[in-house]
């Protein structure tokens, strides 16, 4: 097998494997985003009564699509090219200087994506009920 073909077929499994010093998907959570959507995710943080709009609950994303999680919109959502309005969602800025990795959000496009992003939508897509 070629060195090439052998590092490609090898990329999908960096998204999977947390870096020592990465903090994983759920700490991030934690961190940018329980205060408004909650710990669980159901769009009950501390923040949300102070909003204009609720947070939208993140549990019922596959159900709300048809019972596939929308991995391509959720990234969009969180990467930022798809804010729209006057949505309020924090700045992803340190998840963005995070390592590179293929990324496919069920799309079947590998697209390369910060890791720290990619555990983000990973542990979204744990928190569905």
């Amino acid at each position: 097998m070629k060195p090439a073909l052998i590092a490609l077929l090898a990329l999908p499994l960096a998204a999977c494997v947390a870096q020592p010093d990465v903090p994983t998907g759920r700490a991030d959570f934690e961190a940018l985003c329980a205060g408004c959507h909650g710990a669980t995710g159901r769009g009950d943080g501390e923040m949300a009564p102070l909003l204009d709009q609720r947070p939208p609950d993140l549990t019922t994303l596959a159900a709300r699509n048809g019972g596939s999680f929308p991995g391509t919109r959720v990234m969009a959502q969180i990467w930022g090219y798809a804010k729209t309005g006057d949505r309020v969602m924090p700045e992803f800025g340190p998840l963005l200087d995070s390592e590179m990795v293929p990324f496919d959000g069920g799309d079947g496009i590998l697209t390369p994506t910060p890791i720290r992003l990619v555990q983000l939508e990973q542990h979204l897509r744990t928190l569905q009920r």
